[in-house]
């Protein structure tokens, strides 16, 4: 029977969040590339949340505009709210987050994506992968770890038979791979918002050799606005002034009206209400097989693990200016319609909602991510790249991560070049990998600021001043945006140094300054940056007494003051100087773990005194460096030493 049949460089299964950011960097870096999705109205939809970024969600967006993708960029078009979060705490937990137009968002998406050269959209659903064994490998046997043949993909087939010919094949499916939602007793089979599920391939990965498993999560209901009593909830107001997700907006071009949200609780009666009826919760019934997310519980779960709390927060945020339809943010449930409707007409405000859309959980089919490198190519199918949902994270500011590195590594597999490898010292994105390829993660992955150890040196100011270099050798940052990177770092550096250099003495004018801002007194002359390290005292207030400040900053830039950016940076970096030079000399001794690369083809089993359970662990997730392998669960300190020693011995062989 006749068929389609097309040769490409690179296809993308899925059009979501890192499907859009997949397709867009293989693309831009000139490979011909198709994008499937089982329906062009779900490419880069909303279908929980309708916002991005928030906390440590915020330092991922900015470090994904710094490497060169396209979301930041995409909510500053779209954003209907913005706010700065965590700003009574250090910059180190400064986060940005805005409320988006979910339905606009996803239409400039759509457009970016659409007119994106070297890229077609293609609605189609995939059900098998193509592939070939790669017979140039040694067998597992051969090489002592009993692991099978490596295998190469060739294309994919959709369902309605057409073959597609590429290099490589990315795995962006989200949550549609033989997806159910649960609502209550009811179950449906489609994927997010009534939309298809993708229900073929899962059995073509399987035969392929990838391990699946189910994990679920869920989204509350949507409310007619109409039906609100905003009276009886608290106001929440965007920033008065926005910052902007890209590094490439200009913040004077998106200062504009915004909407609020608003803010209510639950109370005991919601939570009699739920605890009467969680026999008739999918979750606490058994019906439900997937594990969910631990830190984006369901209202029941609340209810369940926290018995002795009084209320929930639940925000009530709109999702976008042409609709009514308002968000029930911490409300996310399972339960029945019935009960739904009534335990959120307990909440002061819900009295008389109506539920546009009923919350429900979904089911799907996911990977346990150490079946990747950190590159997110499989270990055991040369080709294949995954992000996303699918690897067993949540959230679309994970999952556009993800997908920028599965793209650009797919391209640089392409191109026979190295991959792009970040690691836990440099980046959100560098921990969020790592922790899904070497963690055991047995429920939906979240980013948290908690997670990074080096969270001072990653704050989400500095993005930029850490990626953008690599996001221009890559190929997906242009030479101006270069350029105006390196002379960022150059104003940085010189009015660093000048607020070092230039002493205040301890002058009548200068004292009283200082006791007009309930500062100590000076005994002695000090340098400006000296000041500023005072907590009461910032690069603002010092302008006063700063008469050369000016002066500098148009020889430099040609104009009296340096821009904001720059301004934050040299504030925080001198005012943490200290904190930050230590967390330097920290990376230092990680990065010594990271550089010792462990051979692909040594056989643990030839390691004598290794523990078991470190053997066992070493195998399953046959890590690429010794830094990596230390973070595995089960591998001791005291088995990483036992490691060093044989690598040692290995390379004398």
């Amino acid at each position: 029977m006749p068929e389609i049949h097309e040769k490409v460089d690179i296809c993308v299964i899925g059009a979501g969040h890192a499907g859009c950011e997949a397709a867009l960097a293989c693309a831009r870096l000139g490979l011909e590339t198709v994008i499937f999705t089982v329906s062009v109205e779900s490419i880069a939809l909303m279908p929980c949340n309708p916002n991005i970024g928030g906390t440590s969600k915020g330092h991922l967006v900015r470090e994904l505009d710094a490497l060169g993708g396209e979301m930041g960029k995409n909510i500053d078009k779209t954003f209907i709210q913005s706010k700065m979060l965590n700003v009574s705490k250090g910059p180190a937990v400064h986060s940005l987050r805005a409320q988006a137009d979910k339905a606009e968002y996803s239409r400039q998406m759509r457009m970016t994506l659409e007119n994106q050269d070297h890229l077609v959209i293609k609605q189609a659903e995939v059900c098998d992968l193509l592939w070939e064994e790669d017979n140039s490998l040694p067998s597992g046997e051969e090489r002592g770890e009993g692991r099978i043949r490596k295998k190469t993909v060739t294309g994919v087939r959709t369902f309605t038979g057409a073959v597609y010919e590429c290099k490589a094949v990315i795995l962006c499916t989200g949550t549609y791979l033989k997806a159910r939602c649960l609502c209550g007793e009811s179950i449906t089979y489609t994927g997010p918002n009534g939309l298809q599920a993708a229900n073929h391939l899962s059995d073509s990965l399987e035969k392929l050799g990838i391990s699946l498993r189910r994990f679920k999560t869920g989204t509350p209901a949507r409310m007619d606005g109409r039906s609100i009593d905003y009276s009886r909830m608290e106001e929440q107001f965007g920033d008065e002034r926005i910052v902007p997700f890209s590094f490439s907006t200009d913040p004077d071009t998106i200062q504009k009206d915004q909407v609020s949200c608003w803010l209510t609780y639950t109370n005991e009666k919601t939570h009699e209400i739920i605890r009467a009826n969680l026999h008739r919760s999918p979750i606490y019934a058994g019906i439900i097989e997937g594990t969910g997310p631990r830190y984006c519980p369901s209202i029941e779960d609340k209810v369940v693990k926290f018995p002795d709390k009084e209320r929930h927060q639940v925000f009530m945020e709109p999702e976008g200016l042409h609709t009514n339809e308002m968000y029930v943010g911490g409300m996310s449930s399972s339960m029945p319609e019935d009960v739904q409707l009534a335990m959120y007409r307990t909440v002061p405000g819900l009295e008389h909602c109506r539920i546009v859309k009923n919350a429900y959980a979904i089911e799907y089919d996911c990977i346990h991510a150490g079946q990747l490198y950190p590159s997110l190519e499989f270990k055991d199918i040369k080709g294949l790249f995954s992000a996303g949902q699918f690897n067993g994270s949540s959230g679309y500011e994970e999952a556009a991560c993800q997908g920028l590195v599965a793209g650009i590594n797919a391209a640089m597999s392409v191109f026979h070049k190295s991959p792009l490898i970040l690691d836990r010292s440099e980046s959100y994105i560098g921990v969020l990998i790592d922790d899904l390829v070497t963690k055991d993660n047995r429920e939906p992955y979240r980013m948290m600021t908690s997670r990074a150890e080096y969270r001072l040196l990653l704050r989400q100011d500095n993005a930029d001043l850490r990626l953008r270099k690599k996001g221009y050798e890559v190929g997906l940052v242009s030479e101006k945006q270069y350029h105006a990177l390196l002379q960022k770092e150059m104003y940085i550096e010189k009015e660093m140094e000048r607020l070092k250099h230039t002493m205040v003495g301890a002058g009548k004018e200068i004292q009283s300054f200082l006791v007009s801002h309930d500062s100590a007194p000076l005994k002695t002359a000090v340098s400006l940056g000296e000041l500023i390290c005072r907590p009461e005292l910032n690069y603002q207030v010092l302008e006063e007494i700063d008469p050369e400040r000016a002066v500098f900053a148009r020889e430099l830039c040609g104009k009296d003051r340096f821009p904001s950016d720059v301004i934050e940076q040299v504030e925080i970096e001198i005012k943490y100087e200290g904190y930050i030079l230590r967390q330097k000399r920290q990376v230092e001794q990680f990065k010594k773990m990271e550089t010792k690369r462990i051979p692909e083809a040594i056989s643990y089993d030839e390691i004598p005194s290794l523990r078991i359970e470190a053997r066992q662990k070493l195998k399953e997730f046959r890590p690429v460096s010794v830094g990596q392998a230390s973070r595995i669960s089960g591998v001791s300190p005291a088995d990483i030493s036992v490691l060093l020693v044989y690598l040692e011995r290995y390379k004398k062989i």
